[in-house]
């Protein structure tokens, strides 16, 4: 047992027995070539400049194209949203009025007296529930129709704009 902690005192650190080499970077330059000088003709340099014009125009045109389409499109999602927002309010007032109805003909069935009351009562709800149904499917209809009237026109308005723009 006591050579086995003898040797542990005497060991020393693995890092310490090895030392790695240090390298540095070597150092050259490097060659210089002897390149002629060499004008570019006129023509070219003109052409060159000329179809950097053309392409900043270009780059113009369409920065100026995407930044209508992007105003368009905010425009359409704020026309879309607005128009959601009153379909479904007009959504939350059917259901409300139909549930007001269905409640106002369970308290009219229950002070029923007899069969044939029933069977009157329960006629006149139905005409009566069908005539407002009909009316609210074609109010909220109307609404869709506007809606996507209201969102469709500007885009295509606007993208036929923009394509004449860019062309």
């Amino acid at each position: 047992m006591t050579e086995t902690t003898s040797r542990s005192k005497k060991a020393a650190p693995v890092a310490a027995l090895f030392e790695l080499p240090k390298f540095d970077m070597p150092k050259f330059e490097l060659p210089k070539f002897d390149l002629p000088n060499i004008e570019v003709p006129a023509a070219f340099r003109e052409i060159a400049e000329q179809g950097v014009a053309q392409a900043k125009d270009a780059y113009a045109k369409l920065k100026a194209a995407s930044e209508e389409a992007t105003s368009l499109i905010e425009d359409t999602y704020a026309t879309a949203a607005k128009g959601a927002a009153e379909y479904n309010r007009k959504v939350i007032e059917a259901a409300r009025a139909n549930a007001n109805a269905a409640f106002d003909y369970a308290i009219a069935l229950i002070e029923v007296k007899s069969p044939g009351e029933i069977v009157a009562l329960s006629a006149e709800h139905v005409r009566e529930q069908f005539g407002v149904l009909s009316e609210q499917t074609k109010e909220l209809g109307g609404l869709v129709q506007k809606l996507a009237s209201e969102t469709a026109e500007p885009i295509k308005s606007g993208v036929t704009k923009a394509f004449k723009n860019v062309a």
